[in-house]
């Protein structure tokens, strides 16, 4: 598969990220336990893969248990394998909202001991919206310290991985940041990321895309998977996608497939986070990744794509 570049990191990373928050198994949120047996093996099937970007984080999972995971895995391996880009993010203890500079210093601490690394290729400022801007950027503040990190050299690159395209915007304007990341917000039902993948573009600060299948209605359906976003979806989205599905099941494409490469085909996305929870999953997103798709689907879908109405997502 071929690699992209990372914005201006310099970093080759492949066009799909392997996501890893359900490798720290959230069966409240996903519906399904992952063993720690699984997870280690899915880490260690990525390792031989296709896919040379990972994305995990430090609150995935109970303790930590996504990247202590995938710790184990780098110790078998006998460290970090040659051309793997490892990223993960900040986080307040689970619970909180403690995003104080000494709390963000932890948290790489932690990150560093769960991973049984020295140094972190990239780490992400996640969710800042759970505090404010002013917060955020504040002298001693969590921007304070994550700048600190990077010219002690314990972190490479910085990136911030947020929701509301609004508030990266204001990150990005910093001029901290080496990547963004945005998810839900640049798919085939929603494209209000328009705007941080054009700021992006301009500052030369890689976009990450997560979350392409908004959370699986893009992969089995409308009727199967009636929420779009972890809620339920509007009446409209349901008609736009059931349609996309008629188009897609007419030209034998999955419609998963094409959910996917939206993403992909775009060469303002740097790569496309897509979660996978046991080894077989990557075989299955490489085959999504690389499906021939005629030029006469996109024709048809992309006019269902851009066809979101006001109001219609929320």
């Amino acid at each position: 598969m071929q690699k992209r570049t990372l914005g201006r990191t310099g970093l080759s990373v492949s066009p799909v990220c392997v996501g890893t928050s359900a490798l720290g198994s959230h069966p409240t949120q996903y519906g399904y336990e992952v063993s720690h047996e699984t997870a280690v093996a899915t880490i260690r099937r990525v390792f031989d893969g296709p896919f040379n970007f990972v994305d995990t984080s430090n609150e995935y999972g109970h303790g930590g248990d996504s990247e202590r995971r995938i710790g184990e895995a780098i110790k078998e391996a006998g460290g970090l394998p040659a051309g793997i880009v490892l990223a993960t993010k900040v986080d307040p203890v689970v619970g909180t909202t403690d995003f104080s500079g000494d709390r963000v210093r932890k948290s790489v601490e932690e990150s560093l001991e769960r991973l049984g690394l020295d140094r972190l290729q990239l780490v992400y400022f996640h969710d800042p919206e759970k505090i404010t801007f002013e917060e955020g950027t504040a002298p001693g503040g969590p921007l304070e310290a994550l700048i600190d990190l990077k010219n002690q050299g314990v972190i490479e690159h910085l990136g911030v991985a947020g929701g509301p395209i609004d508030l990266e915007l204001k990150y990005l304007a910093t001029d901290a940041f080496d990547v963004v990341i945005s998810h839900n917000r640049y798919t085939l039902v929603d494209q209000t990321a328009e705007p941080l993948i054009q700021d992006a573009a301009a500052r030369r600060v890689a976009f990450v895309n997560a979350a392409p299948f908004g959370g699986g209605m893009l992969v089995k359906g409308p009727d199967a998977v009636p929420n779009y976003c972890y809620r339920p979806a509007s009446p409209a989205i349901v008609e736009r996608v059931r349609k996309m599905e008629q188009l897609c099941k007419a030209h034998d494409v999955p419609l998963a497939a094409a959910a996917l490469q939206f993403s992909t085909r775009d060469p303002r996305v740097a790569s496309t986070i897509v979660g996978m929870s046991e080894p077989r999953r990557v075989a299955q997103t490489a085959e999504l990744a690389e499906w021939d798709i005629p030029a006469e689907l996109w024709d048809e879908l992309i006019p269902l794509a851009r066809a979101a109405g006001s109001g219609e997502l929320g």
